[in-house]
């Protein structure tokens, strides 16, 4: 079931905002504000990251994140609990994002089967091996999952080809080389990869890791991409070091961000 991708088709063309949050950052109440906050203030879908202490992919606010998280007791148990509260409150859907190593403990049918329970609507894995990638679609399928696989800058023509022939719908486009953070730049040459890969298929493409501010969205969206993901910024907007009131700093900031999608759509 690739809801996910039917949810960015139905958005009439419109650049797609993706927020992710760290799970039971900066604690679970404020977890369950934040996610509420975004969606009210202008997020499409939200990705929400389970905390790890392995995140290999991930730079040093996001691992900040899950550390804090994880030190209050935040696991898999926590995470569902935090879906099952917010969700019904929710129009975004909700995209889970973890590693791998979790998901085998948890075990893979029971993992999948409690987030889609929980509510969720989508699953990104980004160590997934592709040897393993059809046992995952197959439960996915089976539990109204979709699973998003990744493209990277580095990523072989054949290696694109095998993951967009496995690909049940949507995929993940890696902005850059190495972990996420806040970049002040946007590597252009995702623009040509984008434009690539649309030329090999029909999916839609969601683009992350460092995109940080309104400027380097508003020229995403004149890319061919369907939807971004801000990680590292938003989750920074939620540092009771640099403001007080976080709630309200992460509720502007998205829709800064919104604001600026709006103003390029606009302009086509």
């Amino acid at each position: 079931m690739n809801l996910i991708t039917d949810f960015l088709r139905n958005k009439n063309s419109s650049c797609a905002l993706v927020p992710f949050i760290t799970a039971g950052y900066p604690n679970i109440s404020i977890c369950i504000q934040a996610l509420k906050v975004l969606d009210k203030r202008g997020a499409d879908i939200i990705e929400l990251g389970i905390p790890y202490s392995d995140a290999l992919a991930d730079g040093p606010i996001i691992q900040e994140a899950s550390q804090v998280a994880l030190k209050q007791g935040v696991y898999i148990e926590q995470v569902l609990d935090i879906l099952k509260t917010a969700i019904p409150d929710l129009n975004a859907p909700i995209i889970i994002f973890t590693y791998y190593n979790p998901v085998l403990v948890r075990g893979v049918d029971k993992f999948i089967g409690e987030i889609s329970e929980a509510g969720a609507k989508g699953l990104i894995i980004p160590d997934l091996p592709l040897e393993e990638v059809d046992y995952i679609i197959k439960l996915c399928d089976l539990y109204r999952i979709e699973l998003i696989l990744f493209i990277s800058p580095t990523s072989s023509e054949s290696r694109i080809q095998l993951i967009l022939s496995k690909s049940p719908g949507c995929i993940y486009l890696v902005s850059s080389c190495g972990v996420t953070g806040i970049r002040n730049d946007i590597n252009v040459k995702i623009k040509y990869l984008a434009d690539n890969i649309k030329s090999k298929t029909s999916k839609l493409i969601i683009l992350g890791f460092g995109i940080s501010n309104s400027k380097q969205v508003a020229q995403i969206v004149n890319w061919n991409i369907d939807g971004i993901v801000v990680g590292s910024a938003m989750i920074n907007q939620m540092d009771a070091k640099l403001s007080e009131d976080i709630l309200y700093s992460l509720g502007e900031f998205c829709q800064e961000l919104k604001f600026s999608i709006n103003k390029e759509m606009a302009k086509r």
